[in-house]
């Protein structure tokens, strides 16, 4: 078992970014602009993070689970994804995220898709 790590889509919020690594300097949380991917579609950066390991964490909620679902329905896995409605307050996404991070395993976001704020 593994501890989470995670992929911020392109169109996430910077904000989230910083705040999650300023809470918790050992969480991994690159940027697909830092893997080259910043212009890449959904596709590329759902293939990209199943190959090593990144949850992806977005905005973009018109496209990208779209593109999960697709995935997994072609027989691909993903290795999570974690949509971000923009009008949830940053702090309650951090802590979700951290909570995340902190609380379980990379295993158990395989192939899943969640919205946060959870629960």
């Amino acid at each position: 078992m593994s501890q989470p790590k995670f992929l911020a889509d392109h169109d996430l919020n910077e904000h989230i970014v910083v705040g999650v690594i300023r809470r918790a300097s050992t969480a991994v949380f690159s940027r697909v602009r830092e893997v080259g991917l910043h212009h890449r579609p959904d596709e590329d950066i759902l293939d990209y993070a199943a190959q090593h390991g990144f949850i992806v964490v977005s905005h973009d909620v018109n496209t990208m689970p779209a593109a999960a679902y697709a995935r997994l329905a072609a027989g691909n896995k993903i290795a999570g994804l974690l949509m971000v409605q923009q009008t949830y307050p940053i702090s309650v996404i951090i802590d979700n995220l951290l909570l995340i991070w902190s609380a379980s395993e990379a295993e158990e976001w395989e192939n899943q898709v969640y919205f946060l704020p959870l629960g």
